[in-house]
């Protein structure tokens, strides 16, 4: 059995894509392009995907992760681009490697993200920004399946910084960028968490719904605050000659 992993993204309108939403077009993507698919026992057999660490809906990322269990070999350039041309245009599959090393989901320990926010000025996000990164705990609530639930947000906050307006928006309309890095903890800490966050210390409010993007997910380097990319071990593996892990479990077994 062969095991693909897969790197998606959601963009534009899309973004508002729940995970269910996801699932099904990325379940009818397989079909179209006939991947010969490894199906799970008992009366309701379903192909044998793992999703991490999903998105939550309405936000936009360059860094969504998957993996995939085949019956039959496939290249998986080849694979990714026959996907890509099955997916709607803003759910794109952009990188595909074979599973080389176990532990993906382990691997994805944070993630950066950009907030843009329409409608305040830089130098209010700065000050803002300030304030939060000078707390020792910022207490947020979030509405969760039992009640409002309070938690510290701030722990949860590797890097945190204002990077200025975009070149491309216009130059008389106030506009912010968030730049953030956000370990993977229980409770999760999500970027609106942060945003109520700037709130509680800095009474900083977007006069309109920022647009959320996660640029980057996986593993969370504390020495230099960076966030690698998860599916480099397995493109190392590959180029070292390393075995995948099925071929490890058949050359052990009996003969």
């Amino acid at each position: 059995m062969q095991r693909i992993r897969l790197r998606y993204t959601k963009r534009g309108r899309l973004r508002f894509t729940s995970h269910r939403d996801f699932q099904r077009a990325f379940e009818r993507a397989l079909r179209r392009a006939e991947v010969p698919m490894a199906y799970s026992a008992g009366f309701t057999p379903h192909p044998k995907v793992s999703y991490a660490n999903a998105a939550p809906t309405g936000t936009g990322s360059e860094a969504e992760y998957l993996e995939i269990a085949l019956t039959a070999e496939r290249d998986p350039d080849k694979l990714r681009e026959l996907l890509d041309e099955s997916m709607p245009v803003g759910l794109d599959i952009i990188d595909a490697v074979e599973a080389r090393t176990s532990g993906l989901a382990d691997r994805l320990t944070a993630s950066v993200w950009e907030l843009r926010l329409d409608g305040v000025a830089p130098e209010d996000a700065e000050r803002a920004v300030a304030a939060f990164n000078a707390a020792e705990s910022v207490e947020v609530q979030r509405m969760a399946k039992n009640g409002m639930r309070t938690f510290d947000a701030r722990p949860a906050v590797a890097h945190l910084e204002a990077v200025g307006p975009q070149a491309d928006r216009p130059t008389d309309q106030a506009c912010a960028i968030l730049r953030l890095v956000v370990r993977h903890v229980t409770p999760a800490v999500r970027p609106d968490d942060v945003l109520s966050g700037l709130r509680a210390v800095a009474d900083l409010a977007p006069p309109v719904a920022p647009a959320v993007t996660r640029l980057a997910q996986g593993l969370f380097d504390e020495e230099t605050g960076t966030v690698t990319d998860p599916l480099a071990p397995d493109r190392e593996a590959a180029v070292t000659g390393n075995t995948t892990v099925a071929e490890a479990a058949a050359a052990k077994a009996p003969a």
